[in-house]
């Protein structure tokens, strides 16, 4: 992924944060000669080396899993707020623009099974079941409802590369900078909202 170094979030811990609270992404590989994209949750993880992977599964009726197999590597691309900014916003004439936080995530993919993906799962629906009001759980779930295991491809990605763009205007000065936030606030665009959000965190950090 092009990132300008301005644009460039090398906060790993940062970047981390922002994986697991963005964690519906698109797999990319190929397959059958073809670029390939599958969207789907995937959870990052940690094994006792501290070593990074990223965990899901996919349907066994989606041929891209059959790439999986020759431990090929793959991307896995996660994105945040995003907005447009229009330059009549800034105090001096120059070009409309967008702001917008994306991660790219490269690593080789390998399937799992048994006792690795089952476990995967279980992290799966306790991570998005924490604010049920009556949670599921895998533990709880009858023999008949996990039979349907049988129709998924688990995988993890051991990680070996992560890319983070956050473009929010870092390079505007100070009156250009709070007028393209204000702009955004007062916007009815829920993205346009977040977009603000973050340009505010992202300015306080500097």
């Amino acid at each position: 992924m092009y990132t300008p170094p301005h644009y460039k979030n090398e906060n790993i811990d940062e970047v981390r944060e922002f994986i697991k609270a963005n964690s519906f992404g698109i797999l990319v590989s190929q397959t059958k000669g073809r670029l390939w994209g599958t969207h789907i949750p995937m959870e990052l993880d940690f094994n006792e080396h501290g070593n990074t992977f990223l965990y899901s599964h996919i349907s066994k009726a989606n041929p891209q899993w059959k790439s999986f197999v020759d431990g090929e590597e793959v991307l896995a691309i996660f994105h945040g707020p995003h907005s447009y900014v229009s330059s009549s916003w800034y105090q001096k004439e120059d070009v409309p623009t967008w702001n917008y936080i994306a991660v790219h995530v490269y690593g080789k993919v390998e399937i799992i099974e048994g006792k690795e993906l089952i476990d995967s799962l279980k992290k799966l629906v306790d991570t998005y079941e924490h604010g049920s009001e009556h949670p599921v759980s895998v533990e709880n779930l009858s023999e008949k409802t996990m039979r349907q295991v049988n129709g998924i491809v688990g995988f993890k990605i051991a990680v070996s590369e992560i890319q983070a763009t956050y473009k929010l205007s870092q390079t505007r000065k100070e009156t250009d900078f709070h007028t393209i936030v204000n702009q955004l606030e007062n916007s009815s665009d829920f993205m346009s909202n977040a977009t603000a959000k973050a340009m505010k965190q992202s300015r306080e950090k500097e």
